[in-house]
């Protein structure tokens, strides 16, 4: 049982508060698991909001036909907020595509919404300003960008307010500690650590148990070969301190995320769950906020998981055309 209250944070400087913890729709619609039959998706985003969660990711492209749109836009009493991919960032497809999800998920406007990558074939000022006007015409309250570089964040935050970035972080993957996070720091733009568990990985899949043969996660390097054989020790370092904590393997290393950046507001612990599709997992990640862990615990599990000894490609087959981190797109035709 959760015995607690679920802890707000608001998006730095900007009015959006939302619940500290957050729950991605992605695995509803066959990206991570198996497909999830549609009253067992709105079971488990009520569960989710009936736990305090009113953050909730979303997408077109999770699912065939938009199926997570249309799932998410059932439960049009919660308060939503928009994780949208962009392939293409000519103006035309921001718009159209905005459009297009508004309708789906039934509401007038969208809280957040998400550059999910960089298309390295437009200018970012050119995505932007369209964005701008959409937050001008009332369809979107508030930017957000995932997996840009460092020029590509500044560049966008001249033409509008950033108010979050979205990046792959948890004990496997830090790289954006050196740059990116003293960056968004700077500018007061929260970052939400996406993917906390690892996609996975720190709850067991492909250690302890298997994952599904029509998972997204196979497509990951990171979860074949030499790649996942090396790295099951990280797991069984985990998996031993977690027991000095009276938790599990998953609540540790969600709670390492959780205590990162509470010094600032501009680093939030706000967490999105990618995958979680059974509520007594639900139950387990938010368990994670009880773990309390001191500057000394952080080391320890940090000094666990040493940076260079990981083998954990950032590389995904699936997806070919989209362009990911520190890709810059091309400066505006009138820039010098």
């Amino acid at each position: 049982m959760i015995d607690f209250q679920m802890p707000k944070v608001r998006l730095g400087t900007h009015g959006l508060e939302v619940s500290k913890l957050g729950y991605d729709c992605m695995g509803l619609t066959s990206m991570y698991n198996s497909l999830v039959p549609k009253e067992d998706g709105i079971a488990i985003i009520k569960y989710a909001f009936s736990k305090g969660i009113t953050f909730f990711d979303t997408q077109d492209i999770y699912g065939a036909d938009n199926a997570n749109e249309i799932l998410v836009g059932k439960l049009q009493n919660l308060e939503l907020s928009k994780w949208k991919v962009v392939v293409k960032g000519t103006v035309e497809y921001v718009h159209s595509y905005c459009e297009a999800s508004l309708k789906r998920l039934g509401v007038d406007y969208i809280d957040l919404y998400y550059i999910h990558r960089i298309d390295t074939s437009v200018p970012i000022e050119e995505t932007m300003g369209e964005l701008k006007k959409l937050v001008e015409e009332g369809k979107i309250k508030y930017i957000g960008l995932s997996e840009a570089s460092p020029n590509t964040i500044r560049r966008a935050h001249v033409v509008h307010p950033i108010t979050t970035l979205q990046m792959e972080y948890f004990l496997l993957t830090r790289d954006i500690e050196e740059e990116i996070i003293p960056l968004c720091r700077e500018l007061g733009i929260v970052i939400f650590p996406y993917s906390p568990t690892a996609h996975g990985f720190f709850v067991g899949k492909a250690v302890v148990e298997s994952v599904p043969t029509d998972s997204f996660l196979l497509a990951l390097p990171r979860f074949t070969g030499q790649n996942l054989d090396h790295n099951k020790i990280f797991y069984l370092r985990i998996d031993e301190l977690s027991k000095k904590h009276s938790c599990t393997p998953v609540q540790l290393a969600l709670a390492w995320v959780i205590h990162q950046g509470d010094d600032t507001l501009y680093l939030t612990s706000h967490c999105t769950f990618a995958g979680t599709t059974k509520i007594k997992n639900l139950d387990e990640n938010i368990g994670a906020l009880r773990v309390k862990l001191t500057e000394d615990d952080l080391k320890e599990i940090s000094d666990a998981v040493p940076i260079l000894e990981i083998m954990w490609p950032r590389i995904y087959k699936s997806f070919t055309r989209v362009s990911f981190i520190f890709a810059d797109p091309p400066l505006p035709k009138n820039s010098k």
